[in-house]
């Protein structure tokens, strides 16, 4: 039951009190139905009713039992009956050991249903603690992390209000959370937080250390309370709603200042390994096209030196100049390669979509690898006529990178097979080699930047960027890429773009 939900206090306590009042009426009445005339049997009826309104409400009401008790005991049953005189003096002495005896039995009784409910209501507070920890413990996005502790600390503690506020330079950082909306004053939060940075001092009448502030805003109460790492303030947290007490809210505030200081960390780790990486993959892009530079140019060099011969041939002047025209291609993919990793990097590309036949994706990325692909047999299956609105351009640039990697890593005159088709997914293209395929610790890594297996390593120069712009391009348009081995051989990687279909009409041919 929510709190909004429960009886206030007050009125709880006057139906308990009305309750032991028609108790002891009900054991007054005892003496006219049963013909109950002994001060014992009724003085013990009267104290077991002052101990149940004991243990159910509080020592006001079980005082205001016994004495109603005491007087029904003096009135009902000690001789003279019917008065409130006693005749025998021992009877006074019965009568006020009885009212001693309910007064100090309903203060025990009070007292330990008290720091029963006070026992409750601190493992309450402390499974919020532990939920609240699991929370922060589980939560690893730095971007987020300070808005999803806000969040976090409201839900677990059933607060209307609460807010990380973050000292930055001369402002406040405010991540707010909770169904109640309150402007808080950056000025009474930068007054809270120098007298938090003055002085670290433990009450320990309040259990709880100096600098809890409560300050109204906006008409609601909002507490601030310092949110300490170690013994250095480095914020303040504030809440309004459910009333928590202040050691609670020190306990909180110190595993919010934990959970703050370990979401920098994550985010300085973080940033440490992305210049870690950084730093990887600028050596192996330098490696790379050290090697890939270096060949193309030491074979352009020793053509051009031959072309020069006077006794060359014109078919071995011809070889010579083809071999320069294939370097220097080579030299242009590479370079291209470049700019488009580094476009991707930057996040500059963007789809242009239009109606396209699946073929003539295929024949714009053949375009592309032509000299690549003179050595091997290309098979297209087509198993559509329908036509899909996708970014050509794109699309063909990354099925370019996987006949070029499928040419690279079969030997010459083996064949590569191109399937197509459309479906309700989009467009699918499969491109199959006879190679030796890929080995099973490379699999999960082939697209992954300037990463080449190891067979690869040994075998075939490269930088180990196609595939991964493949990837990237392709995620441009929402597509997605992956490899796998064949049962029979070779290596299958497999496109598959969301697009649109449509049958094709005669205007779309013209």
């Amino acid at each position: 039951m929510s709190d909004s939900m429960r009886p206030a206090p007050w009125r709880s306590d006057a139906l308990t009190l009305l309750a032991a009042f028609l108790a002891i009426g009900a054991v007054t009445g005892l003496r006219f139905w049963f013909h109950l005339t002994n001060p014992t049997i009724a003085a013990l009826s009267y104290l077991l009713v002052i101990l149940l309104t004991a243990t159910a409400s509080t020592l006001k009401a079980a005082i205001a039992t016994s004495v109603l008790a005491d007087l029904s005991l003096n009135y009902f049953f000690m001789p003279p009956v019917g008065t409130f005189s006693i005749a025998d003096p021992q009877n006074w002495v019965a009568l006020f050991t009885f009212l001693a005896v309910s007064v100090v039995a309903s203060n025990l009784s009070t007292a330990a249903r008290d720091r029963a409910r006070e026992a409750v209501a601190r493992r309450g507070e402390l499974g919020r603690l532990f939920d609240l920890s699991r929370d922060v413990l589980l939560t690893t996005d730095g971007k987020e992390a300070i808005d999803q502790l806000a969040r976090f600390v409201a839900r677990r503690f059933d607060l209307d209000f609460a807010a990380i506020c973050l000292p930055r330079s001369d402002e406040w950082e405010v991540h707010e959370a909770g169904t109640l909306s309150v402007a808080l004053d950056h000025t009474q939060l930068s007054l809270a937080f120098d007298g938090a940075e003055s002085a670290l001092e433990f009450d320990a009448r309040a259990r709880t250390y100096a600098g809890h502030r409560t300050i109204s805003f906006d008409g609601h109460n909002v507490r601030l309370v310092p949110l300490r790492f170690g013994t250095r303030a480095v914020g303040l947290l504030a809440a309004s709603g459910r009333p928590v007490e202040p050691g609670t809210l020190d306990a909180l505030a110190g595993v919010a200042a934990i959970a703050i200081e370990r979401a920098q960390f994550l985010d300085e780790r973080k940033a440490a390994e992305l210049a870690r990486q950084s730093e990887e993959l600028k050596s192996a892009l330098l490696a790379s096209l050290g090697h890939d530079l270096k060949t193309p140019l030491t074979a352009i060099r020793v053509a051009a030196s031959n072309l020069q011969a006077s006794w060359l041939r014109e078919t071995d002047r011809r070889e010579q100049s083809d071999l320069i025209l294939a370097e220097v291609e080579r030299l242009s993919r590479l370079f291209q390669n470049i700019l488009e990793m580094a476009r991707i990097d930057a996040g500059a590309i963007a789809a242009d979509v239009r109606w396209v036949h699946p073929t003539e994706i295929f024949e714009a990325a053949r375009d592309q690898v032509e000299h690549t692909l003179r050595q091997h047999k290309v098979d297209v299956e087509s198993e559509s006529e329908r036509l899909v609105r996708l970014d050509p351009r794109l699309t063909a640039s990354a099925l370019a990178h996987l006949l070029e990697n499928a040419a690279q890593y079969t030997a010459g005159g083996s064949p590569i097979a191109v399937k197509m088709s459309v479906s309700a997914d989009g467009l699918a293209i499969k491109v199959r080699d006879y190679g030796p395929g890929v080995a099973p610790a490379d699999l999960p890594h082939l697209f992954d930047r300037f990463y080449r297996g190891s067979e690869a390593r040994r075998r075939i120069s490269g930088t180990g960027m196609g595939l991964s712009i493949a990837r990237g391009m392709l995620a441009a348009e929402h597509g997605r890429i992956w490899a796998e081995n064949c049962p029979d051989g070779g290596a299958q990687f497999t496109i598959v773009v969301p697009a649109e279909s449509k049958t094709a009409t005669a205007a779309d041919h013209v």
